[in-house]
C-alpha cells in the first residue's frame, strides 16, 4: 500500500528515516531541482533522470544526487516511495509509462509545493516576469536578517549559489509558476502578483483567461492573508484578500514605492514610501529600474514581517543578484556585458531600457535568441518592437524546448517587423565569430534557451580584447 503524498510529507518532520526513496523525472529543471534538494536535506535518498547534463545537473550529483541522462528503467530507482515528475516530460516516456503501469505514487512538482506551503507560513511569488528575482530578494532578506525561511526558488542566488536552502523555522518562500496553471495548487499566507501579461497562450488560449489564473491565485491565500500586486494591473478589483496592498516604482498612489532614486556606479540608491513607514537610503547593487520596483515588493513583505529596518537595508546592500537576472558578465570602463533570461517583449523592454540608462554613452548591442515556436508567434510584433530600442540586434534562431517546429514561424518572422536597419540572424558558431570581429561597448545576451553556453565564450572574447 502506498502512502499519500502528505502522509509521506508528515513522515519527513517526525521520521526522516521512515520514508522510502524520491525519484525525479526532470530533475535538472530549476524547480525541480530545488525539491530533489530540500527531500536530500532531509535525508532521503534521492535520485532521477534528466535529458541533458548541465551545469546544474552536475552539482546535484557532487551534493550526492544520483542523476542519469538515458530513459532506461534498469537505471530508475524502483523501490522509490513517491515519483516527482515535471510537465514536460513526453507522454511515450519509458521511465513514465513504466511507473504508470506499476502504480507509482507519482505527483507534480506543483503538488509538492502545495502540500509544503499548506504546511507552513508560506510566501509565493507569482508574476508572468519578476516573479524568480523578487522570490530570490525576499527569501534572501529574510536569509541574511537572521528571520530565517526554507526557499524554493526558479533562479541560482548568487549570494548563495543555489535555488534552494532551508531553516529550522516553518517559513516557506516559493516562486508561484503560471505555467501549467501550477500556481493554483499553492497555499499563500502573503503573495505577491508582479505581472499578469499574456504569455502561455499555449496553454491559456486567451490573455483573458490568463488573468483569471492569477484571480483564482489570489482567491487561494489563506485567511487573513496578505496580497502585494503590482499598483496598475489589470482586474486589480478583481483580485481576492483580507489585505491587500499596492507597490509601485515610483507612482505615489501605490501603497508602497520608491522616491529620490539616485544612479551611482552602475547602483541604485533610493527611498521606499509607505503611509505610516519608510526606509530611508536603501543602496541595490543591481542594474534595470525594474529591479527597484521588485526590491520594492521584498521589501514589502519584510516591513510586514516585523523585520528591523537596519536588517533590511543592510540585506538589500549585501544582495548580489540572480544568476542571468541582469548579471554583470563583464563590467569595466571599455566594456559591459550583461546576460538575462528575458524571454517576453516586457522582460526585454525593462532589461534594454535598465542597461541603456545606466550606461547612456555607450552603444547598446542585443542578442536574443527566441524562446519556442508559439511565444513567437504570438508575440513577434512586441519582441520586434522592444528590440528595436537597442543599437544593434543580432538574433539567434528559435530554441524549440518542449515544442516542434511550426511553419512560418522563425526568427526571421521578428526580424522582419523590426524597423532598424543594424540587424542580422546569426547561428551560434558565426555569432562567434561576428564577436571575435567586431567591438561592442554594451553586449547583452538574453533568452530561456541554451544562449547561456554562450556567456563564458564570449566573455573570453572579450576579456581578450
Amino acid at each position: 500500500m502506498r502512502r499519500e503524498l502528505n502522509d509521506i510529507l508528515e513522515s519527513l518532520q517526525n521520521s526522516p528515516s521512515g520514508v522510502g526513496g524520491i525519484y525525479f523525472l526532470g530533475i535538472g529543471g530549476i524547480g525541480m531541482s530545488a525539491l530533489a534538494r530540500y527531500f536530500k536535506e532531509k535525508g532521503v535518498a534521492v535520485s532521477g533522470y534528466d535529458k541533458t547534463e548541465t551545469v546544474l545537473t552536475k552539482k546535484l550529483v557532487e551534493e550526492g544526487i544520483a542523476v542519469h541522462y538515458e530513459d532506461n528503467i534498469e537505471f530508475i530507482d524502483k523501490a522509490a516511495e513517491l515519483v516527482i515528475y515535471t510537465p514536460a516530460v513526453p507522454k511515450d516516456h519509458k521511465e513514465l509509462n513504466y511507473f504508470l503501469q506499476h502504480n507509482y505514487q507519482l505527483v507534480k512538482r506543483s503538488e509538492v509545493l502545495g502540500a509544503i506551503t499548506n504546511s507552513t507560513y508560506s510566501i509565493c511569488v507569482a508574476g508572468t516576469h519578476g516573479k524568480t528575482t523578487t522570490s530570490t530578494m525576499v527569501a534572501h532578506i529574510l536569509r541574511h536578517s537572521g528571520y530565517g525561511c526554507n526557499a524554493f526558488l526558479g533562479g541560482i542566488a548568487v549570494n548563495y549559489d543555489s535555488n534552494f536552502w532551508s531553516n529550522e523555522k516553518n517559513v516557506s518562500v516559493v516562486e508561484a509558476d503560471e505555467y501549467d496553471r501550477s500556481f493554483l495548487r499553492l497555499s499563500p499566507d502573503v503573495a505577491i502578483i508582479s505581472s499578469m501579461d499574456p504569455d502561455h497562450l499555449d496553454i491559456y488560449g486567451t490573455a483573458e483567461n490568463m488573468e483569471q489564473a492569477f484571480i483564482d491565485f489570489s482567491a487561494r491565500i489563506k485567511p487573513g492573508g496578505l496580497l502585494l500586486s503590482k499598483y496598475g494591473l489589470k482586474r486589480t478589483d478583481d483580485l481576492k484578500a483580507h489585505e491587500h496592498l499596492t507597490f509601485h516604482l515610483h507612482n505615489e498612489n501605490a501603497s508602497v514605492y520608491a522616491a529620490n532614486i539616485k544612479m551611482i556606479n552602475g547602483s541604485y540608491q533610493f527611498d521606499v514610501l509607505m503611509q505610516y513607514w519608510e526606509l530611508r537610503d536603501v543602496v541595490l547593487n543591481m542594474g534595470g529600474l525594474h529591479n527597484i520596483e521588485n526590491m520594492i515588493a521584498a521589501i514589502s513583505v519584510a516591513h510586514y514581517l516585523e523585520i528591523d529596518n537596519d536588517k533590511i537595508r543592510e540585506a538589500v546592500a549585501a544582495f548580489r543578484g540572480v544568476k542571468r537576472r541582469f548579471e554583470y558578465i563583464v563590467k569595466n570602463e571599455g566594456q559591459v556585458m550583461v546576460d538575462d533570461y528575458a524571454h517576453h517583449p516586457e522582460e526585454l523592454r525593462a532589461l534594454i531600457k535598465g542597461a541603456k540608462e545606466l550606461f547612456p554613452d555607450k552603444k547598446c548591442t542585443v542578442i536574443f535568441q527566441p524562446h519556442l515556436f508559439s511565444r513567437t508567434k504570438d508575440l513577434a510584433d512586441g519582441f520586434a518592437e522592444t528590440l528595436d530600442l537597442a543599437d544593434e540586434v543580432i538574433l539567434l534562431p528559435i530554441y524549440p524546448a518542449r515544442e516542434l517546429p511550426m511553419e512560418g514561424v522563425s526568427s526571421e518572422m521578428i526580424l522582419n517587423k523590426m524597423k532598424g536597419n543594424n540587424k542580422m540572424i546569426l547561428d551560434k558558431n558565426e555569432l562567434l565569430d561576428w564577436v571575435k570581429n567586431n567591438k561592442t561597448e554594451l553586449l547583452i545576451t538574453a533568452g530561456a534557451g541554451d544562449i547561456d553556453t554562450l556567456v563564458e565564450p564570449v566573455k573570453k572574447i572579450l576579456m581578450k580584447g
